[in-house]
């Protein structure tokens, strides 16, 4: 039986996909009857992946998916049909590919000789040991707004498990204390795999390639509208009998303005916030712009919300330090296989099998990764992609005497040259495009109880949140995961689904992983 009601779902990130698909799947609605909303001329938010041999390919970034976690992901992509294997599931071909190039970094961090740094210790102290119990048993409620620096010691922050935690998830030391506690129960089996990441898994290609388009189309086929270059101004709302209720969208689409008006019964979902807004490319010849939330709207739905009904969370807790809260990324397009070949020599890793490389005592701490060639549908033979980031963009380089911030691609090119002592032939007819993201990690800023608004804020008749910065017990930021979890929490609790959400995998409390145990073990 089709329930006959609107959707109409605000912003074209995974979260939105996956909400209109679990809208489909086990809300029963029928897909004609939903509307994806996009801002920009592409969906798939960001989980993006852009470009071509001649201009050169793209990608702000990659997030990391395992097979012990993740479960609203796989429960969902269980159901989307590859574009690529006939027969099978997202999930299938995914769990093949990783059968075949498996994880098993040996050359996960580079000090400043270019040797491989040792990692079967994880560099704890007793005091590292002690402190870091202390936090993961601490209370969510007595940590509040406090950093991970209130929590642990300088010292912790030199060892090498910091250098491998941090770069794997992109944690800062002024981040939240309450995130980095989570993610070290949530991700409790990589604790124990982090120098080799033998826990992670990857997609056939990129993450748009092998995750947005395959369900894209699935949604497609099920009817689903997709408007784009439509840009939702604002919500009009009313509240009747104390519940809140969505009664249109105000939107400007190809310049034109257009009204939407939202029937009773009708749902509207929004993407509050995003740590990919305002984000700029720079090319091999110039450096990114530097944009903010001025610049972009990717945050002022959610303010307007914010400042007019109280449980709808507070933005400013997030997006009020650039300074905190940026680092900048870079895809480097290759027609010569030296790079490659150079990289698996020295690394021991054939591309697709090592991970990141982390130059641990770069002033960037930049960090690279070689994906499993080719990295795009479009990729030609011949070509080759990689992908690199840094957490200290705005330091100056140890090659290259400026910051990364005001650095071209051959700049950012020459920076990695010299830790790696490659002759720079290597690089010849190479394309660096690196990308500014003023909020790539907004969502792990310190914050307070309520900062965060519920998926369905209470009060709320016909309207929900769905993305990175809203409250998910227990589950972490910065994942797949937690956009896919929100979406269906959020479409069972609208829609009455008498289904029950996957439950968070408890790997924290289990005998053979138990944190306490894992933390004393390692030295």
């Amino acid at each position: 039986m089709t329930i006959n009601k609107k959707a109409y779902l605000i912003g074209g990130g995974i979260g939105s996909l996956a909400a209109a698909a679990f809208m489909i799947r086990d809300g029963k609605i029928k897909g004609d009857n939903i509307s994806i909303l996009e801002a920009t001329s592409l969906l798939g938010g960001s989980l993006d992946g852009a470009g071509s041999p001649d201009q050169g390919y793209s990608l702000r970034g990659g997030r990391m998916l395992t097979t012990d976690n993740y479960e609203c992901t796989w429960d969902l992509f269980k159901s989307i049909p590859s574009l690529h294997n006939p027969g099978r599931s997202v999930f299938e071909e995914t769990v093949e590919f990783n059968e075949h190039y498996k994880s098993n970094s040996k050359a996960r961090l580079v000090d400043k000789r270019r040797a491989k740094v040792p990692v079967s210790s994880m560099g704890f102290s007793m005091q590292d040991r002690m402190e870091l119990l202390k936090l993961s048993q601490a209370d969510e409620a007595e940590m509040g707004n406090s950093t991970i620096t209130d929590w642990l010691s300088l010292s912790f922050f030199e060892t090498e498990f910091w250098f491998m935690w941090a770069t794997t998830f992109a944690f800062q030391p002024w981040h939240s204390a309450v995130e980095f506690k989570r993610y070290l129960h949530r991700f409790m089996m990589e604790f124990s795999r982090i120098e080799t990441l033998a826990g992670v898994k990857r997609t056939i290609y990129n993450q748009y390639d092998s995750l947005v388009l395959p369900l894209q189309t699935w949604l497609k086929q099920n009817g689903v509208q997709f408007i784009t270059n439509c840009e939702v101004q604002k919500l009009t709302h009313t509240v009747i009998n104390e519940q809140f209720q969505v009664t249109g969208l105000e939107c400007l689409r190809d310049g034109v303005t257009e009204s939407i008006t939202v029937a009773d019964g009708d749902l509207v979902f929004l993407q509050n916030g995003s740590m990919t807004d305002a984000s700029s490319l720079g090319s091999m010849s110039s450096a990114p712009e530097k944009r903010s939330k001025m610049d972009s709207c990717g945050w002022r739905l959610w303010e307007q919300l914010a400042a007019e009904r109280p449980g709808m969370g507070n933005p400013a807790a997030f997006n009020t330090c650039i300074a905190q809260s940026w680092w900048e990324s870079f895809t480097v397009t290759l027609k010569d296989p030296r790079f490659f070949d150079l990289m698996q020599k020295f690394s021991g890793n054939e591309a697709g099998t090592g991970g990141l490389v982390t130059f641990k005592d770069s002033n960037w701490l930049m960090s690279i990764v070689l994906a499993h060639q080719p990295h795009f549908i479009n990729q030609p033979a011949g070509i080759q992609v990689f992908w690199g980031y840094a957490l200290y963009p705005d330091r100056i380089g140890d090659f290259v005497a400026k910051p990364m911030s005001e650095c071209s691609g051959a700049e950012i090119l020459e920076e990695l040259l010299g830790h790696l002592r490659f002759d720079a032939e290597v690089f010849d007819n190479a394309n660096c495009i690196p990308c500014r993201m003023p909020y790539i990690t907004s969502m792990f800023m310190p914050r307070s109880v309520g900062d965060r608004p519920l998926p369905v804020p209470p009060g709320t008749k016909n309207f929900a949140f769905i993305s990175q910065f809203v409250e998910v017990p227990d589950d972490v930021v910065f994942t797949v995961e937690y956009s896919v979890r929100a979406a269906q929490m959020a479409v069972y609790q609208l829609l009455g689904v008498n289904r029950e959400v996957p439950p968070i995998t408890a790997h924290d409390k289990s005998l053979g992983t138990k944190f306490e145990a894992l933390v004393k073990a390692f030295k």
